[in-house]
């Protein structure tokens, strides 16, 4: 990172990998509530129930590839405070690298710095970025309280193996719940 602070804050230094620009690969994601607290439902029985913001969650992250097509989320499991995903990012699929085509090439002001945030963050912090903020845009429009932790847990998925273990992780997140370093009650 260049610098300490930005807007007279200090900065947390990213925990990215720096050698990658996380515009290809797969990866897995975890992204928290603020205070892990229990938005999106709750584990009976083994099985994720889904309340009204989780069923939200899930149609948002549905529609990932529709708002974002150089993204896939092939497995994710919806957990009370948390969520977890396999994201797929293709940047093939991406017509124009100026920030997926969402923010003007101007060269002045806002637009310009915009830009320039965006185009080093890569294409998984566009399409989970955009997710989250949908989700927070519904629950502050429906006045129902809500927050994200600040940025979300990342890891390149190496090979087939680790795919595999990754998504059996996900699939039994529910049945294995009390064991989850996210488990709070």
């Amino acid at each position: 990172m260049k610098t300490d602070k930005f807007q007279n804050k200090y900065r947390i230094p990213s925990a990215r990998a720096v050698w990658h620009d996380y515009n290809d690969g797969n990866y897995f994601i975890t992204i928290c509530t603020k205070n892990r607290e229990h938005y999106f439902g709750e584990i009976v029985n083994g099985e994720m129930i889904l309340n009204d913001l989780g069923i939200k969650l899930n149609e948002l992250i549905v529609e990932i590839p529709s708002h974002h097509p150089y993204a896939k989320t092939p497995v994710y499991q919806i957990m009370p405070n948390h969520l977890h995903l396999i994201v797929c990012i293709d940047g093939s699929r991406v017509a124009c690298r100026d920030v997926a085509c969402r923010v003007s090439t101007g060269e002045t002001g806002e637009n310009n710095k915009m830009q320039n945030i965006a185009e080093q963050c890569g294409l998984v912090s566009i399409a989970m970025g955009g997710m989250k903020s949908a989700l927070t845009n519904h629950a502050h429009s429906n006045k129902i309280p809500f927050g994200w932790q600040t940025r979300f847990h990342d890891h390149i998925i190496r090979d087939q193996e680790e795919w595999e273990r990754i998504a059996n992780y996900i699939k039994n997140n529910p049945a294995s719940w009390e064991n989850d370093k996210f488990y709070t009650e």
